[in-house]
């Protein structure tokens, strides 16, 4: 034992220890190599001799996601199932509610302990709670999306990358370190195999069709490496001077790879430092993958409220309750936001992409939801309306960045107060002509024409 670093861990559920197998409820970090959950659990098996299976159970319909975003994790899973297969460990498919048929499968194979990966959404921690109450065997949470784990880096909810960034600063020494490898299980579990019905799986969801796959990402923590690669290779040496440009290709492209866990962002980090990259594009490239995205870790973890007009600082929620009567020049429906209909191309491009092709570049999803927050009744109205798109569009949605990003353009979430315009109040506000001073907003709005 020790692999693991034992601040990765966190005990939701102590219990006299038994003989059994241990069972990995496998849920936001969808990969065989480099996951600090799956080798916690070996090493819980390897010291009670006993075997090591994952589950993994399929939600219906969870939070609005689409064909679009099951298809590409099934994908994903699909190749793990194979991976784990490799080293001895069975790997299973649930489907239903979570706080049902993991401790089902538990008590089905008299399963010694069970250990998950950390997932700060409500949903997540909720179904851990829930499964709390029906276990009879010690249950384990392990941060292993987090480089510093969200426990460690802070205790609060901090309110900008100011006072985390220092935070987490000072615990990566300690915690960015190489991975070991996943051993071949020595002691096989007989009485289950792998045995997925892959074609039932996608039947079993209950996604939504009318939002197709894309096929601009492939699916898998094969891919994944592979499109790290062709990020440090080609691009990781201009990424400061050409992230920001939405007419370029200059952004790192593993946000879906990272979302579902099929990269570790510890090994793209580790990756990252190796590369003779300019100082400046590493260091911005570090900062968005390690401290704003743990910060959005972070802002979920420790507010409940985080999808929520209640979740905002209390200086936005005041400036946005003052101008709550402002007339609006133009006000759309969600139907008509989602169909692209509104009167600003520069937007109607930036949604235009999202649908076509599951993303949209960083830059724009902060316009875009800048001008949702403008052209609608409400800061509420507005909320709704760009989580509902985000997350039925983008392969990376329901995730805690989208949050945060979404929270930070319409409710000032890590940022300041800035001069009082109407409508916004303080909130920081974005415009065409601000965008086209950045960048050749002509040819990328000729791009999703």
């Amino acid at each position: 034992m020790g692999m693991v670093d034992r601040k990765r861990v966190t005990v939701l559920k102590e219990a006299g220890q038994k003989a059994g197998p241990v069972i990995y409820w496998m849920s936001r970090d969808q990969r065989s190599e480099d996951n600090w959950a799956l080798l916690f659990a070996q090493e819980l098996a390897l010291e009670l001799k006993s075997p090591l299976a994952v589950v993994f159970c399929l939600v219906p319909r969870y939070l609005g996601a689409t064909v679009r975003q099951y298809g590409f994790m099934l994908k994903g899973l699909r190749e793990v199932e194979g991976k784990l297969a490799v080293k001895g460990i069975p790997f299973s498919l649930a489907s239903g509610k979570p706080e049902e048929e993991i401790p089902r499968f538990v008590d089905k194979y008299g399963a010694a302990a069970l250990v998950t990966d950390f997932n700060p959404l409500r949903i997540k921690q909720t179904w851990d709670r829930l499964v709390v109450e029906r276990l009879a065997v010690p249950f384990y949470e392990v941060d292993a999306h987090n480089v510093v784990p969200c426990r460690v880096a802070s205790a609060r909810q901090e309110y900008g990358a100011h006072t985390f960034r220092p935070r987490l600063r000072r615990a990566l020494p300690e915690f960015l370190t190489g991975f070991p490898g996943l051993e071949e299980h020595p002691f096989p579990w007989k009485c289950l195999k792998s045995c997925v019905d892959w074609e039932r799986a996608v039947k079993e969801c209950g996604a939504d069709v009318s939002v197709p796959e894309v096929g601009r990402a492939e699916p898998g923590e094969s891919a994944g490496r592979r499109a790290l690669r062709s990020f440090l290779e080609e691009r990781l040496q201009f990424y400061d001077s050409s992230r920001n440009d939405p007419a370029k290709k200059g952004q790192s492209e593993l946000s879906p790879y990272l979302h579902f866990g099929h990269i570790a962002p510890q090994r793209v980090a580790l990756e990252a430092e190796r590369y003779d990259a300019n100082f400046r594009s590493l260091e911005a490239f570090l900062e968005q993958l390690l401290v704003r995205r743990e910060l959005s870790d972070n802002f979920c973890l420790y507010n409940d409220n985080y999808d929520s007009f209640q979740g905002f600082p209390a200086w936005a929620r005041t400036t946005l309750d003052c101008h709550r009567d402002d007339p609006r020049e133009y006000v759309y429906s969600t139907e008509a936001f989602e169909r692209a209909e509104t009167h600003d191309a520069l937007w109607n491009a930036a949604q235009k992409e999202m649908t076509l092709t599951g993303k949209m570049h960083g830059y724009m999803r902060m316009y875009w939801a800048k001008k949702i927050l403008e052209w609608t009744e409400s800061p509420e109205r507005a909320l709704e309306t760009a989580i509902y798109l985000n997350d039925r569009y983008e392969l990376d949605g329901r995730d805690p960045n989208g949050y945060a990003g979404i929270a930070w353009s319409i409710g000032g979430v890590h940022d300041r107060p800035w001069s009082e315009r109407p409508v916004f109040g303080k909130i920081r506000f974005m415009s065409f002509n601000g965008c086209a001073r950045k960048f050749d907003v002509g040819d990328y709005i000729a791009r999703w024409r």
